[in-house]
C-alpha cells in the first residue's frame, strides 16, 4: 500500500461528481461538519459510555468521549503527518498533509453504530437470535445474514449507518470520502471471520461498499480466493483506534474517581504509572507550585499528563512501524508497541478497570436492565416483522422511521430495519418505547 493512493477525497455515492469539487474547504473537513451537524451523532448524547448517564455528576457518554477521540486523534494525525513529511518528501503538498482531520473526522463517527446501553445493548441483539426466540429464524435466512445478526457489532453497523442507502435518503448514505470511510474500519473482514473476540468490519449488505473503496485505496487484500473476504487494515485505522484506546481507558479513571468508585490514592497511582520517578517528581512539582488542592482537578492534570505521553508514545511507534503497517502485516494495536513501561503501566489501568470499575454496582445495573430492556424490544419488534399482517403488529410497524424497510416483503430487509431502528434509539427513547408496549406508561388523557 502507498501513501498517494491511500489518501483520496473521491466521496461515496458522488463518484460521478468527483470531479467538480473544488471547493476551498477541505473535502475531509466536510467530513467532519457534516458528522457533527447530523441525528445521528446528536443522539449519542443520550447512549452510554460506560457509567449511568448523568445524575448528579457529569461522567461521560458516547458524545462527549467521542468528541475526546476526536482531539487525541486530530493531535495523532498531525504529529505523524509533520514526521513522515521529513521521511518523504515526496508527500508535501499532496492530500496526505490533511490526515489530522481525516482521522479526527472518523473519531468522531467510530462510536456511531453503538446501540442503547452499550455493551449490554450488542449482546441482547446478539443473543436474541443465538439464544432466545430469534434462534427459531434461522433457517428462514441466508447464511450470511445470520452469521451477520448473530454477531452484530458497533463497529459494523457504524459503517452501515455511515454508507447504507436508507429509504427517501441518498445513495451512498452520508456522502462520506473513501478514506475517511476506510479509517472507521477496525476489523476489515466479514463476520465468518469474527472468530472468539465476536468483532467484524461490515455486513454483507455493505460488502460491495467497501470493496469499491478497498479497490480505489489499494488497500491489501488478505484472503484468498474462494475464502470468506478479509482485508489489511487502512494505516489511518491505527490511529482512530490509538485514540479510543486512550481516551476511554484513561477517561474512566477520572470518571470513577469522580464517581467515588476509585480512591484517590488508586487513580493517581494509576496515572502517574505512565511516569519514571523523575517525571512523576516534577508532576507533583507542577500541582504543589500552582496551589492544585482540589483532588478532582489534581486527577484531571494527572490525567492531561498521562493522555499526553501515551499521544507521543503511540506517534513513535507508527513512525517505528511504519513499513509493516502499509505492508498490512503489523499485528495488534499502536499501544501493543509502545516502550515496555508504558505498555505495561496501561495494562495495569486495563486491569484496575476490569477489577473496581466495570464490575462495579452502578456499571452492572445498567448492564443488566439495559439488556432485559433491549431483549424485550427485540422480542417484540422483530415478532412484527415476522408476522406483518396482524393487528398488534400494524400498530407497533407504524412506529418505525420512514427510512427504514420495515414493509419490505423480503425478511431479511424487515429484520434489519427491526435492528436498525433499535440500535438508532438513545437510552431514553429506547426505555420510553418500552414503557409503552409494556403498557408501563400511557400517555396522560
Amino acid at each position: 500500500m502507498n501513501w498517494l493512493q491511500l489518501i483520496s477525497n473521491k466521496r461515496l455515492g458522488q463518484e460521478h461528481r468527483h470531479t467538480e469539487m473544488h471547493e476551498e474547504r477541505s473535502e475531509f473537513k466536510r467530513d467532519y461538519d457534516r458528522l457533527v451537524f447530523s441525528a445521528p451523532f446528536r443522539r449519542m448524547q443520550n447512549k452510554t459510555q460506560v457509567f449511568p448517564l448523568p445524575g448528579s455528576i457529569f461522567v461521560h457518554n458516547r458524545l462527549t468521549h467521542s468528541l475526546e477521540v476526536s482531539t487525541v486523534g486530530h493531535s495523532l494525525g498531525n504529529d505523524i503527518a509533520r514526521r513522515l513529511m521529513v521521511l518523504h518528501p515526496e508527500l508535501r503538498g499532496t492530500l496526505f498533509e490533511e490526515i489530522g482531520t481525516i482521522v479526527s473526522a472518523a473519531c468522531l463517527a467510530h462510536d456511531m453504530g453503538n446501540p442503547p446501553f452499550g455493551h449490554s445493548g450488542e449482546k441482547a441483539i446478539q443473543t436474541f437470535f443465538s439464544e432466545g426466540k430469534g434462534a427459531a429464524l434461522h433457517h428462514e435466512v441466508s447464511p450470511e445474514f445470520w452469521s451477520d445478526i448473530t454477531h452484530f457489532e458497533g463497529n459494523a453497523n457504524a459503517f452501515r449507518l455511515l454508507t447504507h442507502h436508507f429509504l427517501g435518503r441518498r445513495p451512498g448514505g452520508f456522502l462520506m470520502t473513501y478514506t475517511m470511510l476506510a479509517s472507521i474500519v477496525k476489523y476489515p473482514f466479514v463476520s465468518e471471520q469474527a472468530g472468539d473476540h465476536g468483532k467484524f468490519g461490515f455486513f454483507h449488505s455493505e460488502l460491495g461498499s467497501y470493496q469499491t473503496i478497498a479497490r480505489e485505496l489499494g488497500i491489501r487484500r488478505l484472503s484468498a480466493e474462494g475464502e470468506p473476504l478479509c482485508f489489511a487494515r487502512h494505516p489511518l485505522v491505527y490511529l482512530v483506534e490509538a485514540a479510543d484506546d486512550i481516551c476511554y481507558e484513561i477517561m474512566d479513571i477520572e470518571d470513577s474517581h469522580k464517581l467515588k468508585i476509585l480512591s484517590f490514592d488508586e487513580a493517581s497511582q494509576a496515572l502517574l504509572g505512565f511516569f519514571d520517578d523523575s517525571q512523576r517528581h516534577q508532576i507533583l512539582k507542577r500541582i504543589a507550585d500552582e496551589g492544585i488542592t482540589d483532588e478532582n482537578e489534581q486527577i484531571v492534570y494527572m490525567r492531561a499528563c498521562a493522555v499526553n505521553k501515551l499521544e507521543h508514545e503511540c506517534v513513535e511507534a507508527f513512525i517505528g512501524h511504519e513499513l509493516e503497517i502499509l505492508d498490512g502485516t503489523l499485528e495488534g494495536s499502536l499501544l501493543d508497541h509502545v516502550e515496555s513501561p508504558v505498555r505495561q503501566a496501561y495494562h495495569r489501568c486495563t486491569q484496575l478497570s476490569y477489577e473496581k470499575i466495570y464490575q462495579s454496582k452502578p456499571v452492572l445495573d445498567v448492564e443488566l436492565g439495559g439488556y432485559k430492556l433491549m431483549e424485550t424490544l427485540m422480542e417484540t419488534l422483530v415478532a412484527a416483522a415476522v408476522n406483518p399482517d396482524r393487528f398488534h403488529s400494524k400498530q407497533i410497524i407504524r412506529r418505525f422511521s420512514s427510512q427504514y424497510e420495515i414493509k419490505s416483503p423480503d425478511l431479511q430487509t424487515r429484520l434489519m430495519a427491526v435492528i436498525d431502528y433499535i440500535s438508532g434509539m438513545t437510552d431514553v427513547y429506547a426505555l420510553d418505547i418500552y414503557q409503552k408496549m409494556c403498557g408501563i406508561s400511557l400517555p396522560i388523557v
